[in-house]
């Protein structure tokens, strides 16, 4: 049989070392030995053996998911293997974070991470008034982070001199040492004459980067 759809690129090979690779630029292939942790439902292919355990975010976690909607739905994956992880097509980015390294990433944007990775769920100061407020992810210690994105991401400068504001729809993450706070960019007398549609922003001051995503969030209707 023969066909481009048999191209090494599209080939799974073994894998070398333990961990995580892009298998391409929609998925993510992790080797595991051991522990590994990804958003719930993500797995599309596996071989070995392998067992899935939802695992819970606290009584905290499941508080802020349950107000607000976002939150860090995750998943253990044990044993030893071979797992691949998508999301709906979404580009795949894996970052390496180092010691003294903060990553703030929004919970929608988490695909798979390192057992040796730490997370916390806090909130977001000055998102408290966007959508019912905003609860982000921290991820801090030494180890791999798949992050995806509808879309290609903007990587953004923030510098003291110069603050970035985001649209809370658009924003995927940020350094975790920025400071944050509510901007509005609309008089009240355009609000009342019906608006821009671009009223309220996050804004990001201090020294790092932000990530945004090239498109709002657009909600689905729920299905049955």
């Amino acid at each position: 049989m023969k066909s481009d759809l048999f191209s090494s690129e599209n080939l799974a090979q073994q894998a070398t070392a333990p961990g995580m690779t892009l298998q391409n630029a929609k998925s993510v292939k992790y080797a595991v030995n051991g522990e590994m942790l990804a958003r719930q439902g993500s797995m599309i292919a596996y071989r070995g053996n392998l067992q899935f355990e939802r695992k819970g975010q606290g009584i905290g976690g499941m508080l802020k998911r349950a107000v607000t909607g976002e939150g860090l739905p995750l998943m253990a994956v044990r044993g030893q293997g071979e797992a691949w992880f998508a999301h709906e097509a979404a580009n795949c980015f894996i970052v390496d974070i180092e010691p003294g390294d903060a990553l703030t990433i929004n919970g929608r944007n988490v695909l798979c991470f390192d057992p040796t990775l730490s997370y916390e769920i806090k909130t977001v100061k000055g998102g408290g008034m966007v959508g019912g407020g905003l609860f982000n992810s921290v991820f801090t210690g030494q180890g791999k982070l798949a992050v995806i994105c509808d879309g290609s991401p903007i990587v953004i400068p923030v510098t003291p001199q110069l603050p970035v504001y985001v649209d809370t729809d658009a924003v995927v993450g940020w350094s975790a040492q920025l400071s944050t706070g509510l901007h509005r960019s609309q008089s009240v007398g355009s609000m009342i004459r019906g608006g821009s549609g671009e009223a309220v922003q996050l804004m990001l001051q201090g020294e790092g980067f932000v990530i945004v995503r090239p498109s709002e969030l657009v909600e689905r209707p729920a299905t049955s």
